[in-house]
């Protein structure tokens, strides 16, 4: 193993004693609570269903876990899985094979990722606006689809891959999400890339005169978010049976949680996919402890927004209080020097 890989190594086990393992013993504790406030909760038909209900949300956030370490945000993924649900609901509601359906939407996507990564990347935008603007606009297209209707009567294949186990227990969007698991870890932790992103969300200028190539490094992202985001929307439409306009309204916010939640720094330039795992196992089981004790889900939302908060304030405090008292580390010898000088002259 290279010295970098040892580095890359020490530095996560020594996130895991602060962060991560903050995330991990409260994980314990909501397992806990919720396994004595309900007796199907560890059942094996639960566990699954914790899973399945959130997968779509959970792959997208892998993308998001690159983008915000980046130094960005894309707020348009949820619009983005909806216009793709919708798009092929039209399509095929046109007449169109299901494949094609497929093929036209996954290309759609790649669009909309070039889109917005041209605004961001070669214009220089913020990409809180541009992805703002499409999480507007992105979701008007979708109601102009189809209106306010609901389009289903998909194929029984597609509808099978959705909803049906594909291999053991688990349905085709777990495996996607356990192949996508493995990619981007190899990628964020252990490629050239990796350190690209992580480099350009310390600081971009620093990246750019260090020859990293910025825009596309930044444009590659945006379109591995769009991509992502496109394919987690047509996994929800075969798991859902039909769609809407307003399908995934609102998943933007457990997104960005459970990346936020897991360490990564809004600012850029930090976090780990272990810390953003964690985070996403704490998410499901609040979600899935608060479902079972029947609280609602406007309850429920309340609760992620506030952990979103948190997420963003205990970080800092943090570093400010480390930093506080390492000024007073630095101060407290300079001073005794100094008075022990004075005294003696």
């Amino acid at each position: 193993m290279t010295r970098n890989t040892f580095g890359s190594l020490s530095a996560s086990l020594e996130r895991l004693k602060s962060w991560e393992g903050l995330l991990l013993a409260i994980l314990v504790v909501v397992v806990a609570n919720n396994a004595i406030q309900s007796p199907v909760y560890l059942s094996v038909e639960n566990q699954v269903n914790l899973f399945q209900l959130f997968i779509e949300r959970i792959i997208v956030a892998l993308a998001m876990t690159f983008i915000i370490i980046n130094g960005e945000i894309d707020l348009s993924v949820a619009s983005v899985m909806g216009l793709a649900s919708c798009l092929l609901a039209f399509l095929h509601e046109q007449g169109t094979p299901m494949p094609a359906a497929i093929a036209v939407t996954l290309i759609v996507g790649v669009i909309v990722g070039v889109f917005n990564g041209f605004w961001i990347s070669v214009v220089g935008l913020p990409s809180l606006a541009v992805t703002l603007a499409g999480l507007i606009g992105y979701r008007g297209v979708a109601r102009i689809l189809i209106e306010d209707r609901s389009i289903g009567n998909f194929p029984e294949w597609f509808n099978r891959l959705g909803q049906q186990p594909l291999l053991g227990p688990f349905p085709l969007a777990s495996l996607i999400f356990l192949a996508l698991l493995i990619i981007a870890v190899v990628i964020l932790q252990y490629s050239a890339f990796g350190r690209y992103v992580y480099v350009i969300g310390n600081n971009r200028e620093v990246a750019r005169y260090s020859g990293v190539r910025v825009r596309r490094v930044k444009m590659i992202l945006f379109v591995a978010s769009s991509v992502v985001a496109t394919l987690a929307g047509l996994l929800l439409a075969a798991r859902l049976g039909a769609v809407r306009g307003s399908t995934a309204e609102g998943f933007e916010l457990d997104i960005i949680t459970m990346v936020l939640l897991g360490g990564v720094s809004i600012f850029g330039g930090s976090g780990t996919l272990v810390g953003v795992g964690l985070s996403i196992l704490l998410v499901l089981n609040l979600r899935n402890g608060m479902s079972l004790v029947n609280i609602t889900s406007n309850t429920q939302t309340g609760v992620i927004g506030v952990l979103l908060i948190l997420s963003v304030l205990i970080p800092n405090w943090g570093q400010d209080a480390q930093s506080l008292w390492n000024r007073r580390r630095r101060v407290g010898p300079a001073q005794t020097t100094g008075e022990g000088v004075g005294h003696g002259s």
